[in-house]
């Protein structure tokens, strides 16, 4: 029988959260505000001296990430975690990593932990990609004799044999993740902990990171945590899943009932303006020089199979961007990217923005080919060396309705696009049965 190497007993994580009353007033005045200020010293310098969390503005609101969270997980099992943005699933990554301390219960692990959550933890951006390795892989607990004995695989995987001596600083975030990846999986951790910092890489090396997993799983034996927001890897990866919702949990058992539990609890808002601004971003989202504020649909809803859509799209620019680019795209929900519409497949010239403000564009379909289903929006923002500056995944969840023209047969069926094309009929005669040509070998 497996023993249990990770065990989670009514887990909490508590925030406190600060705030400014001054700045939803009016008019305050100057001996309210000395005042104000002075009794805020007065805690801060409390908190200090008693070694709790020091919360800035003058109202603080308490913030419960995890609440009475609880569960086991055995050896050489991968367990896929699913949730919302700001459900809680990060926040308890970060417990089980030792990243953050728990404000209640209690984490039981046995083994040693590698764990990949954001872009670039645990690497130094001055020192090089091959000195990292060693940095990472002491951090990890592993000698340099280790390390060694893996370097060469952990090179070949992460493909950056060109760059092993150039500082990561210089790195891609694809490059960063390729090469935490490799570094996690590669020095055997009994624990190997993913946050969807993958999504960052291109689909290739997704798959072969999903296949390293599954090694790691089922021929090594080792446990794997796995967080990420497309069902398909999670069902293909994760025999068990958690779902969390609102840091409480919502369901543990087999990946398929939740899933479909999770997909089936979350409708479209049928909303047209969604506020998008304090929208929690992914990990893998390092650069805020841009933020997509809001999503504003300039059409009716629901969107309609085969009729014309519009959208604009608002967002704030902190500095000098070259060579913007903006795309939304439509996901079923399962997590697989079904239609894509970005500025880069138009003619339109990438803007530069030179000054900081708020901009918008606004994107148009003449006839929708998604067949009628509801559908994620995902929206993303990137430079023009294809530099990733936001991403907003799960915007928005549209109902995408069939139109005057739409067939029977296509209403009910799966989410999908189906697409124009020019077709011609042979039919007035008679063809000749082709025939496959055979090359002769000498």
């Amino acid at each position: 029988m497996s023993k249990t190497v990770i065990s989670v007993e009514n887990l909490s994580k508590r925030y406190l959260v600060g705030h400014r009353s001054g700045q939803r007033e009016g008019y305050v005045a100057l001996r309210d505000l000395i005042g104000r200020e002075a009794r805020n010293f007065m805690r801060k310098a409390v908190d200090f001296v008693r070694g709790r969390q020091i919360v800035q503005g003058d109202e603080v609101e308490e913030f419960w990430a995890l609440r009475n969270v609880s569960f086991d997980v055995k050896q050489g099992e991968v367990v896929g975690i699913i949730g919302r943005n700001g459900a809680g699933k990060s926040t308890l990554l970060k417990i089980l990593s030792r990243i953050t301390e728990p404000t209640e219960g209690r984490v039981v692990l046995h083994g040693r932990v590698a764990s990949l959550l954001e872009v670039g933890t645990g690497f130094h951006p001055e020192l090089t990609g091959r000195e990292n390795i060693f940095l990472n892989g002491a951090i990890l607990g592993m000698s340099q004799r280790e390390i060694r004995k893996k370097f060469d695989e952990i090179v070949a995987f992460a493909e950056v044999e060109k760059f092993l001596d150039t500082p990561v600083k210089h790195y891609s975030s694809g490059m960063y993740v390729r090469l935490a990846f490799a570094v996690a999986a590669h020095l055997e951790p009994e624990i190997l902990i993913v946050d969807e910092v993958l999504a960052v890489g291109d689909a290739e090396f997704q798959k072969k990171c999903l296949g390293k997993m599954d090694d790691v799983s089922t021929r090594e034996g080792r446990t794997v945590l796995f967080v990420s927001h497309n069902m398909s890897a999670l069902s293909t990866l994760c025999p068990t899943a958690i779902w969390l919702d609102g840091g409480l949990v919502r369901g543990n058992g087999r990946t398929q009932d939740i899933i479909s539990e999770y997909l089936n609890n979350k409708a479209p808002t049928g909303m047209k303006f969604v506020d998008l601004g304090e929208t929690a971003r992914p990990h893998f989202v390092q650069d805020d020089r841009i933020r997509i504020q809001s999503l504003e649909w300039l059409c009716d809803m629901p969107l309609r199979h085969g009729e014309p859509i519009a959208a604009r799209i608002t967002f704030r620019s902190r500095s000098l961007i070259s060579g913007l680019s903006l795309g939304i795209g439509f996901t079923s929900k399962e997590g697989t990217r079904v239609v894509t519409y970005s500025t880069d497949l138009t003619d339109i010239k990438r803007p530069d923005l030179e000054s900081p403000g708020y901009y918008s564009a606004e994107v148009r379909v003449e006839a929708l080919p998604l067949q009628p289903e509801d559908y994620d929006i995902n929206i993303y923002a990137r430079s023009g060396d294809f530099h990733l500056l936001d991403n907003v995944v799960g915007a928005d969840r549209v109902e995408v309705a069939a139109g005057p023209k739409t067939p029977a047969f296509m209403i009910g069926r799966f989410a999908g696009a189906r697409l124009p094309s020019a077709w011609s009929w042979k039919c007035g005669q008679m063809v000749e049965r082709p025939v496959p040509e055979r090359s002769s070998c000498a």
